[in-house]
């Protein structure tokens, strides 16, 4: 056996735009626009054929935009806090 043997996993590994949009609540031309930007890898069957996106490289595209939002949020804290620490003279 393969790793490319027909199993429920290797059915599901790997998700259409309109499958990758439907998971993150979004439109398809967003998913498009994530692809073209690099900002979410994807490989298109053939030359000219419809993308295809890795179902555990979506999982690591969503947990890279929680971290991505965790620091911006940390830093607006700390730019926050640093706004009001501010001492006039």
């Amino acid at each position: 056996m393969n790793d490319f043997d027909s199993t429920d996993e290797n059915m599901d590994r790997f998700l259409t735009v309109t499958e990758a949009a439907e998971l993150l609540k979004v439109s398809a031309a967003d998913v498009h626009e994530l692809i073209d930007s690099g900002e979410l890898q994807a490989f298109r069957v053939g030359k000219r054929g419809p993308w295809r996106i890795e179902y555990e490289i979506l999982e690591l595209f969503i947990a890279e935009q929680y971290e991505d939002s965790r620091r911006s949020a940390m830093w607006n804290n700390s730019s926050l806090a640093s706004a009001n620490n501010v001492v006039d003279f």
